[in-house]
């Protein structure tokens, strides 16, 4: 019994009352005891699973039951990260569903205001309520694409970077945005190895850790920017069970600010968490970065302890220039005069958003082009059938019912090898690219577009 009561001691609370009424089964001689997980009340870490076995009594012996345990925890932390994985997983695809939803409408919303700014002058009263209608949607799909960030259904448009330079053309930036309570330290690693990214996205990586690690020093407080190279041998000594080994550039932001208990760790990464009260921030902002560092083929992970600041570590896969590849530079954007962006020919306007068709089609129609529309792939097969030979150009969105776009352009190039597409969507270029033959052509035009972004991917794609 004082074996019984040594091991009862060693249990937290709720595991206690269990081992107890599970004892008493071993006493009464039941045969088959349940397995016992429990927790350890000295480390809430620690955890097992405690079988009991009865013994068969025999006079003169005390011993009522056999007791052995398992160590389970590295078991628990396991399954705590893998639905942690599958929570995230589900939730991204929900934001995806949600961000394309959305981006249909606000097709609609910025094109039909692009249509009312078409009959209204600046002095009219309407123009600026108008204006204002249009300046709101774009702001509206920024906050799409932060959802498709987490997703990891946005386009990215990936480059060779040097981080250490990165960074250090931050600096100013962060400078005005932490405040003079903020003091910034950079400490940069030497000879940082290059890696594929999208430069602008991964701005927004460090802007948006930054302004956090701020917002957590409400009194002032010192945020370090570190930089350094992570040796596979390294990578493999961090801790981390989903960072797979590798060569990695790791960036580190830390502050000295409130921390966070565990609870609160667990969730940041979720959309539309946030800890901040009502009015700052949308709660997308480290959703988003969690969104662009998976989708770049890194890992983040957050460590933090209330009262001792918090620390971000980002790992982004060292990349190794291939003999053929040349830098390039990134393309300036060059002033040009306005366009003419009307056009001849036969248009082919696939799209089962009612609205967002009959806006594409009104634009097109009004910059001279003849409009064929269809509000399904199997629907758009039997116009360009009835059609045939007449149709010049497919304006195709990817998401649709019964048939989907990539399926309907394979349908299509059977016949018509030669037949020029324009992509439409909300998701990514990449997200529905591996669902056609390799080396297919095809231009593509991210959702949400206004009247203007349209016409100029079909006048291009005719002068193609």
């Amino acid at each position: 019994m004082e074996g019984a009561a040594s091991i009862g001691a060693m249990l937290d609370a709720e595991s206690r009352t269990t081992y107890e009424k599970s004892f008493d089964l071993a006493i009464a001689g039941q045969g088959l005891v349940e397995p016992l997980d429990f927790n350890l009340a000295d480390d809430e870490e620690k955890s097992g699973r405690l079988f009991l076995s009865p013994i068969e009594q025999v006079e003169g012996e005390t011993d009522a039951a056999i007791a052995y345990a398992i160590d389970t925890s590295q078991q628990r932390v396991l399954e705590r990260q893998i639905a942690q994985s599958q929570k995230m997983q589900a939730i991204g695809q929900m934001a995806g569903g949600i961000a394309h939803d959305f981006n249909n409408m606000l097709t609609a919303i910025i094109g039909f205001s692009d249509f009312l700014l078409q009959n209204h002058r600046p002095t009219d009263p309407a123009f600026k309520d108008i204006m204002n209608i249009k300046q709101n949607a774009n702001r509206a799909a920024g906050l799409v694409r932060q959802l498709l960030a987490f997703s990891r259904q946005q386009t990215l448009r990936p480059q060779v970077l040097q981080i250490g330079d990165l960074v250090s053309e931050l600096s100013q930036l962060l400078g005005r945005l932490l405040g003079e309570n903020v003091e910034l330290e950079l400490d940069q690693g030497r000879d940082l190895w290059p890696v594929k990214a999208d430069q602008h996205q991964l701005e927004q990586v460090i802007i948006n850790l930054a302004v956090n690690a701020r917002d957590a020093m409400p009194g002032g407080g010192k945020l370090i920017i570190r930089t350094r190279n992570i040796s596979e041998g390294a990578s493999r000594e961090i801790g981390q069970r989903h960072l797979d080994p590798g060569e990695y550039v790791e960036i580190e932001v830390t502050d000295t600010g409130e921390g966070m208990p565990p609870e609160v760790i667990q969730k940041i990464f979720d959309p539309f968490f946030s800890t901040k009260e009502v009015g700052r921030g949308t709660g997308l902002g480290l959703s988003t970065v969690y969104g662009i560092v998976k989708q770049t083929g890194g890992f983040i992970f957050p460590e933090s302890e209330p009262g001792k600041g918090t620390s971000m570590r980002v790992y982004l896969p060292r990349h190794i220039a291939l003999p053929s590849e040349e830098p390039v530079e990134e393309e300036k954007p060059e002033k040009r005069e306005t366009r003419d962006l009307t056009g001849r020919g036969t248009v082919l306007l696939v799209e089962d958003e009612d609205a967002v068709r009959s806006f594409a089609a009104r634009a097109l129609g009004q910059r001279g082009y003849n409009v064929l529309e269809a509000g399904t792939g199997a629907e758009a097969l039997e116009v360009f059938n009835e059609h045939d030979g007449e149709v010049d150009l497919v304006v195709s969105d990817v998401v649709m019912p019964e048939m989907d776009g990539p399926t309907l352009l394979k349908e299509l190039r059977r016949d018509h090898p030669d037949l020029r597409i324009i992509f439409m969507s909300g998701y990514a270029e990449d997200a529905f690219k591996r669902n056609l033959d390799e080396g297919e052509a095809f231009m593509f035009i991210q959702k949400p577009f206004d009247l203007k972004q349209l016409a100029a991917a079909v006048k291009e794609a005719f002068e193609a």
